[in-house]
């Protein structure tokens, strides 16, 4: 195996714990010897064992003891400050690696390139930026809040061909399938918080809760949260109101919206959040540039109606569109899911 496949697979630990990490960041990593994988390991939780101390405490139960033979693979720059857990790039350096092979450097601009110092001084053969494109996709929701100071968002909305979320009273509160469904469920699954606004809670009355069979239920649920203007009073016996820990921010204004999913980030340690709201919201974030990933599911009909699934002012030119880059296509049943990154390129002339 390559430099890159072996990277490969730390990442595919890494997504083991994706929504149950924050504030850190997922991270996997490999130990190899001889061209064999000796162990592998991922941080599992905030205040446990980082990935690479648990790869080496797995190889040490083995009795793995040739670490000048060894290269460590990891997702991530190993870190290079102590914080709950001791520093990995200390743990490397008293085993004595022959070589450390990391994807992304760490996005803390105050710490980026130090554990290549530590490694490189204590004899250390260094390769980094190795995968690099798909350990940052990993790290994204991390390296925003690193950077920003604000949490990644993705917005979610089903709705028809035509962009309408329209539904006949009395009917169901789906248009889409159960496949699309159960896709949802395992977005929840990878972010730290989801939010709605008021309007949907007083129509639709969501839990918000990931509900997969089989899920451990030892596993973090998503902190659920509400965004409302405020004007209008919120069903007490509604299913959020029941958890004590849903959050509610009034964001009736630009800076009420951008001061919640700060504090999302900064007071309750949210590197992610999925949205989940009617047009109202998902356009409002859409025209305060807030929306970093979309996931939009079409289902096969027309409904027509005034219920957009992204509303808002809209752009007055398509300079001011957000464009999506490396956009997904998926099948689910007979809906198709579109899943894309909003361009933060200079596309805004």
């Amino acid at each position: 195996m390559t430099d890159q496949q072996y990277i490969q697979r730390a990442c595919t630990l890494a997504r083991q714990a994706l929504g149950q990490t924050s504030p850190n960041p997922a991270v996997g990593a490999v130990i190899v010897c001889d061209g064999q994988i000796i162990a592998e390991g991922f941080h599992a939780k905030a205040g446990t064992p980082h990935a690479e101390r648990v790869a080496i405490a797995n190889a040490e139960s083995l009795g793995f003891d040739r670490w000048d033979q060894a290269t460590i693979y990891v997702t991530l720059e190993p870190c290079s400050t102590h914080g709950r857990t001791g520093a990995c790039s200390d743990a490397i350096v008293r085993k004595g690696f022959r070589r450390v092979v990391y994807g992304s450097v760490d996005p803390n601009p105050a710490h980026v390139g130090r554990a290549d110092q530590i490694l490189t001084a204590a004899g250390i053969e260094v390769s980094s930026r190795v995968n690099e494109e798909e350990c940052d996709h990993l790290l994204r929701a991390f390296a925003k809040v690193q950077c920003e100071g604000m949490p990644w968002v993705i917005v979610k909305s089903a709705m028809s061909l035509d962009g309408k979320i329209t539904r006949p009273p009395g009917e169901g509160q789906w248009l889409t399938g159960t496949d699309s469904r159960h896709y949802v469920h395992l977005l929840r699954a990878e972010v730290d918080a989801v939010i709605t606004g008021g309007n949907t809670v007083r129509a639709d009355n969501p839990q918000l809760n990931v509900r997969l069979e089989g899920r451990d239920p030892a596993l973090r649920q998503p902190r659920r949260v509400i965004f409302t203007t405020g004007q209008q009073p919120l069903p007490p016996e509604t299913h959020l109101l029941q958890d004590p820990e849903t959050l509610i921010y009034e964001t009736a204004t630009e800076e009420g919206m951008r001061d919640a999913l700060r504090s999302l980030a900064q007071d309750h340690g949210v590197n992610s959040v999925l949205v989940e709201a009617g047009g109202g919201l998902i356009g409002a974030l859409a025209d305060l540039d807030l929306i970093d990933e979309v996931v939009m599911f079409y289902a096969p009909m027309l409904t027509g109606g005034d219920a957009s699934g992204v509303a808002g002012q809209g752009c007055s030119s398509l300079s001011d569109r957000l464009s999506l880059q490396s956009p997904m296509f998926t099948q689910l049943g007979n809906d198709v899911m579109l899943r894309a990154l909003v361009s933060r390129q200079n596309d805004k002339k």
